[in-house]
């Protein structure tokens, strides 16, 4: 199991519906002040291993299982889960859905696209 945590921090609204967007900025340096963030990658199993690699920590859980898989995520219901994909277009389903079931859930915007564009880090699978 990846490690998660507590996020303690309140996210301002970044724009989009309901505020539900937040930066790579914003995540990467929360991260770095405070390791109790809580990701999801909604991309697929091979996106997650791929050359493109994965944000340190993050749990996976496809979009198109995200429904069925919603109760995996129960434990994190009293924290904030910043949920990533490619560019940020599965990741806005996915966040609609987990606020549906009433998380509080953000989504990344641009996603790792964005986030490696910045030159942010990621983690890659051993092969």
């Amino acid at each position: 199991m990846l490690a998660v945590g507590i996020l303690a921090w309140t996210f301002s609204a970044c724009g989009g519906a309901g505020g539900s967007l937040v930066s790579p900025e914003d995540v990467l340096s929360l991260a770095a002040r405070d390791s109790t963030v809580v990701l999801l990658d909604v991309r697929t199993p091979e996106e997650f291993t791929s050359e493109t690699g994965h944000l340190a920590g993050a749990l996976l859980i496809p979009v198109q299982e995200l429904e069925d898989r919603v109760g995996e995520l129960t434990g994190y219901r009293d924290r904030t889960i910043i949920v990533y994909c490619l560019a940020g277009h599965r990741s806005t389903r996915a966040t609609a859905i987990l606020q549906r079931h009433g998380f509080k859930a953000k989504n990344m915007e641009g996603g790792i696209t964005r986030w490696r564009d910045e030159h942010f880090p990621t983690v890659q699978e051993d092969r």
